[in-house]
């Protein structure tokens, strides 16, 4: 078995962490401790319940669900946030750091020096809705807005099939959750129709993206996508497909023992994952209304995009998992994003760096004889 090496331990990757740099106690012991342990109390933060929606302290459903497969309609008791931008403009790093994290505890000047830290990169911060998509929404937008071509199992016409494929093979996309703002049209299409659908989308939008001709007219493209209406969900439901659609590959090469990242193993040792269904219907569907990604997932994200995914967890300062990256081991073969986390549960997006991904003019077309297995292959684009 290759084993491929991770910068965070396998109790991490598994959702339970320890801060060596919280005083008079151990440290947490699990994910929830953790999110409880770093999540600033919003009362002491003068901050309003609308503006909350954008730190993620609360992390809620995003309104009612609708069932693929029942067609039931499950109310949500809280109200659903009004059609904007899902990212707040942007806002000085050094400013929101000291407006946001108030006071000299431990906690607050480990996280204020992180934001310091990250200042010496970025100049700017724009913080996204927190509704349990945030990674996969900050992630999305880091790709739109910097990539400089599609990868190349997005360049692939088939890539609207996979839904089919994998209902046909393992039966797993019949039951797939969606929010209520992803419509089902006049009822006639189905969850798999509907994830063609939202595929093509994906593949449309990402082009679109690597094809505006200034950085004006990108930023235009990405703020019209990301007003929280069933575009942008429909975007964030395919990402989670493509998520399925790996771990399934992931899990038949680890069943035919072949070789797999490390990460494989920690996500189906869970009681709760032990297979590409009980992922699916124990995590995978509930992102985006009761849970958001846990770190393995993060990596499972990274590996489904072909993107690595930086994250400067500011928790984690001045220890060696401060920057993270999600895989760490395809840095000099796949485009990089970059993120920031105050607590592995919420993430915001830093802007403001001045460094287009470089991509090698002999890897911008297709190979002729790409493989079925199309997200084997590689993209090529050097990440800095």
């Amino acid at each position: 078995m290759t084993v491929y090496k991770c910068n965070v331990t396998a109790a991490e990757a598994m959702g339970g962490e320890e801060d060596p740099k919280e005083e008079a106690h151990q440290g947490p012991s699990t994910l929830a401790d953790v999110r409880e342990e770093y999540r600033p109390p919003v009362e002491d933060l003068g901050v309003s319940e609308e503006e909350d929606l954008y730190r993620g302290a609360e992390d809620l459903p995003h309104g009612p669900v609708k069932h693929a497969g029942s067609g039931a309609l499950f109310e949500s008791t809280l109200p659903k946030a009004e059609d904007r931008c899902s990212l707040e403009p942007m806002l000085d790093i050094l400013s929101y750091s000291e407006s946001e994290w108030k006071g000299n505890t431990t906690k607050s000047t480990l996280i204020r020096k992180g934001y310091t830290k990250l200042s010496q990169r970025f100049e700017s911060l724009r913080r996204v809705r927190g509704d349990n998509y945030c990674a996969l929404r900050a992630t999305l937008f880091q790709v739109l807005s910097t990539s400089t071509q599609p990868p190349v199992w997005l360049q692939v016409e088939h890539i609207s099939t996979w839904a089919e494929e994998l209902e046909a093979r393992e039966g797993l996309i019949g039951q797939w959750m969606f929010p209520s703002e992803c419509r089902q049209g006049d009822g006639s299409e189905d969850a798999v129709q509907q994830l063609k659908r939202y595929m093509e989308l994906l593949q449309n939008r990402w082009q679109a993206a690597v094809g505006c001709s200034s950085m004006e007219e990108r930023q235009r493209l990405c703020e019209s996508v990301f007003q929280g209406g069933e575009e942008e969900l429909g975007l964030l439901e395919a990402l989670k497909l493509l998520m399925l659609v790996r771990a399934s590959e992931f899990h038949t090469t680890m069943q035919e023992g072949g070789d797999v990242p490390v990460f494989c193993w920690l996500l189906y040792a869970r009681d709760s994952s032990d297979c590409p269904r009980t992922f699916l219907s124990n995590h995978l569907s509930r992102v985006g209304f009761s849970g958001g990604l846990e770190q393995v997932e993060m990596f499972l994200l990274g590996y489904a995009l072909q993107c690595t995914i930086q994250v400067y967890r500011l928790y984690m300062t001045d220890t060696e998992e401060f920057v993270t990256y999600y895989p760490d081991d395809h840095k000099e073969d796949w485009p990089c994003v970059c993120l920031v986390t105050e607590d592995d549960r919420h993430y915001n997006v830093p802007v403001g760096q001045h460094n287009g991904l470089q991509v090698p003019e002999d890897v911008t077309a297709i190979p002729e004889d790409v493989p079925p297995d199309c997200l084997d292959s590689k993209s090529q684009a050097d990440c800095h």
